[in-house]
């Protein structure tokens, strides 16, 4: 019996929303099995930290049915849940900041065959729908600030 396709997906998934969502089903549509990572608070350097824990952002993404599996990063080196998963394809997102080429280079040197992808971006569907976490932050600000 074969072993199934493993696609991974990655990211902050700080306040979910309908590009999150969008993302995941995408990765999903890679694999038989969608992984996914979610990153650490201490990790987290190319934007502000996250509001919610990492428990919280953890259960959250979990509780997405299109996920198969989902598992906080590692603390010190983000390659270490990628060799334990042994995944077939790695999704990224459309607009993260992730150099496609430094992560397949990454990838050879540790010896991880794994194709990497990028996840297509999800249009706007209504004038007042928002699909970033800082603009939903920016908002809440605005209107309770």
């Amino acid at each position: 019996m074969t072993r199934p396709t493993r696609a991974v997906a990655q990211g902050t998934f700080d306040i979910l929303h309908p590009g999150h969502v969008h993302y995941l089903e995408d990765a999903a549509t890679y694999g038989d099995e969608l992984h996914v990572i979610v990153a650490r608070s201490d990790n987290v350097t190319h934007k502000a930290p996250p509001i919610l824990s990492d428990r919280q952002r953890l259960d959250m993404v979990q509780a997405l049915a299109v996920v198969d599996v989902a598992r906080l990063g590692h603390p010190d080196d983000i390659f270490v849940p990628i060799e334990e998963i042994q995944p077939d394809v790695i999704v990224l997102g459309y607009d993260q900041h992730h150099d496609a080429d430094g992560i397949r280079a990454a990838l050879a040197d540790r010896g991880i065959d794994c194709r990497v992808e990028r996840a297509s971006a999800r249009d706007q569907q209504y004038p007042d729908e928002l699909l970033s976490t800082g603009s939903i932050v920016d908002r809440i600000v605005d209107r309770r600030g």
